[in-house]
């Protein structure tokens, strides 16, 4: 069975949208597209060269891979060995849609069951990149065996979040982790099972006239 890891970069706020270039994402009024090379973090170099080391595949969402699929064929000097790995990989794009995928080695998945029956495969294992609109539905299929989030030492205030409507309740177990010089927090996850419910021994909720009130008004969406 293949791995699948999601690789994030992340503002501390939690941001995620178009962190490549100016003109990247600007959907939903985002205008701070291309932030992550405005405060680049060379300390984040040894994970991304672990991370896309060796083979592996690809698994994106259609906004992402449309804004790849616009540039790696096409880039050359520093990053062409990226162009040409990214190239060598199979593209796994998990969309409803029917439009067509050019870029060589792409392949369509309609549906999660799809992306299931796909790592169920021998094969490369798959990282994603960007897509932050697929992270919850594979989440809560338990189709993601690592996260690795690289949480920048910025807040962009407004933007595409990595855990979006959807995303299911769960634990994460750390692996592993470090702070760059910079402050870039890189932290590895893997699926931690689920959350315990409320301790016997936790304190015990109040009880007070004032709370029954607050609690009334809650009820009466006037609080």
């Amino acid at each position: 069975m293949r791995k699948i890891t999601g690789a994030a970069f992340l503002s501390l706020d939690g941001v995620m949208q178009a962190p490549g270039g100016p003109a990247e994402d600007p959907t939903g009024g985002f205008d701070q597209g291309g932030w992550l090379f405005r405060i680049w973090d060379p300390g984040i170099e040894e994970t991304l060269g672990s991370l896309f080391s060796g083979d592996y595949d690809l698994l994106l969402g259609r906004r992402t891979y449309d804004i790849f699929a616009a540039y790696w064929p096409y880039a050359t000097g520093d990053n062409k060995p990226m162009s040409d790995a990214f190239g060598r990989a199979n593209k796994y794009v998990l969309t409803r849609g029917q439009q067509a995928l050019e870029w060589e080695n792409s392949r369509r998945l309609s549906s999660v069951a799809d992306v299931a029956r796909t790592k169920a495969e021998p094969g490369r294992d798959l990282i994603i990149q960007g897509s932050s609109t697929i992270y919850p539905a594979l989440l809560q299929a338990g189709l993601i065996d690592e996260l690795i989030t690289m949480t920048f030492p910025v807040m962009l205030g407004h933007g595409k979040r990595l855990f979006g409507k959807g995303t299911p309740v769960a634990l994460l177990e750390m692996t592993k982790h470090r702070v760059t010089e910079k402050g870039t927090a890189v932290a590895h996850y893997r699926p931690g099972g689920e959350l315990p419910p409320y301790p016997a021994e936790a304190p015990i909720p109040a009880t007070s006239e004032r709370e029954v009130a607050r609690q009334a008004e809650i009820a009466a969406g006037t609080w």
